[in-house]
């Protein structure tokens, strides 16, 4: 494996911050003994570009400056050719508005990632692939249909600069038109399309998401499976009371929630819908959704 790092840092990140302080992340980096060669994105879908072209090149080590979305893009320009060629590994520096995914491993950010680098510590992760009507793409945290992609299409269309508060924001503001939606879909759970209305579905990697919501919180993203979580039809009285229990990962034990580790699932969609990935939000024809065991390793 190649020794040297090519960081990618998105400074638009957390409304500008990870521009300021990438500098000095990066240099801690190199201080903790790492060669890091870095480039820096200018517009969206950039860091999908680099890295594929850092990928053919023979560049093995990725740092992901920024925050979900960053790694991200990244991992979707590792993908799929990493899963015949040879494994990509990647650190993450979050500097971004979520950084949910290294929450799963530590809380500690920065420090956590440069210990692990100095450390050589690192773990093999799975990536999770999705099949849409125009093509396919991977990632690592999680995918949602229903109210938190609504939420995140409000949330990154309004209140992007509030950071973490921003998808709070958009949570409430979603309340007042809240509406129940069928994504008819299956799993090896249970061979029956599920055509029920419902307030989301959400197909998962690691616990976390919006930075400190904990959606999941049986998921593991080492584990070899994709963590569903479907929640029925509730009124907005009651997800407004239901609300804090996301934190704590609590809102799962609810009678209306329900949850599965699966494999696979299909997708039988009408029609584009908002697609809450990492972070990002898409209008997607989702059809397919498949676990890739152990398929990129993640320096925690």
């Amino acid at each position: 494996m190649n020794a040297k790092f090519l960081a990618i840092v998105n400074p638009a990140a957390a409304g500008g911050r990870c521009g300021k302080l990438a500098p000095a992340a990066l240099q801690r980096v190199r201080q903790a003994g790492m060669d890091v060669d870095t480039v820096v994105t200018s517009r969206p879908g950039q860091a999908t570009v680099l890295a594929r072209s850092a990928y053919a090149r023979g560049v093995r080590n990725f740092l992901a400056v920024g925050g979900d979305g960053t790694s991200y893009e990244i991992i979707n320009g590792l993908f799929p050719q990493a899963l015949t060629g040879d494994r990509p590994a990647l650190g993450l520096l979050p500097l971004g508005t979520g950084n949910s995914f290294l929450r799963d491993f530590s809380s500690r950010g920065v420090e956590h990632t440069i210990e692990a680098l100095r450390n050589h510590n690192h773990r093999s992760c799975d990536v999770i692939r999705v099949r849409h009507t125009s093509g396919e793409l991977f990632f690592m945290n999680l995918l949602s249909l229903g109210f938190p992609a609504e939420v995140g299409e409000l949330t990154n269309r309004r209140f992007k600069r509030c950071g973490e508060l921003g998808y709070i924001l958009g949570v409430f503001t979603r309340l007042a038109g809240l509406r129940h939606r069928a994504f008819p879909h299956r799993h090896e759970s249970s061979r029956q399309w599920d055509r029920r209305p419902c307030l989301f579905l959400s197909f998962s990697n690691s616990k976390f998401t919006g930075g400190k919501m904990m959606l999941a919180p049986q998921a593991d993203a080492t584990d070899g499976f994709i963590e569903y979580v479907r929640w029925s039809p509730v009124g907005r009285l009651q997800l407004l009371w239901l609300f804090p229990r996301l934190f704590t990962g609590t809102h799962i034990n609810h009678p209306l929630a329900s949850r599965a580790a699966v494999r696979t699932v299909e997708l039988d969609l009408p029609e584009p819908v908002n697609v809450l990935v990492d972070g990002e939000i898409l209008r997607l024809q989702c059809q397919s959704i498949e676990v890739l065991p152990g398929a990129l390793d993640v320096w925690v």
